[in-house]
């Protein structure tokens, strides 16, 4: 059997509805991942970052947050450190991700999908 789609998923979000919706009206088995509640690592971010091939965990930064700008924009971070600040802090994470074995886009706009499938 084929592996599913994960999507991380925040249902406060248009786009991340978006992206679902999209994926159940193609019926295309997912899981949905509820990153807000359950948090990531900064190991599991590490890894996201290399499968949607961006070079610095700063792309996968929603910069602009409040809790960036007010805490890291401007500091001097290691990679580590704002892997870190994404773990601590989920709201900073870019959304909606999917995954699909090795591959995962930022589904904005939700053609993005279809490079994954």
């Amino acid at each position: 059997m084929e592996k599913k789609i994960e999507i991380y998923h925040n249902p406060h979000c248009s786009k991340s509805r978006e992206a679902k919706q999209y994926l159940e009206n193609k019926q295309i088995p997912h899981e949905a991942i509820l990153y807000l509640k359950t948090g990531l690592s900064a190991e599991k971010l590490k890894n996201i970052v290399g499968k949607l091939g961006f070079t610095s965990p700063l792309e996968l930064v929603r910069t602009n947050e409040e809790i960036w700008k007010k805490e890291f924009k401007g500091k001097n971070l290691t990679e580590d450190e704002i892997l870190q600040a994404m773990a601590e802090n989920p709201r900073l994470i870019q959304r909606p991700i999917l995954i699909h074995e090795n591959k995962a886009v930022i589904a904005r706009p939700t053609e993005e999908i279809e490079k994954i499938l």
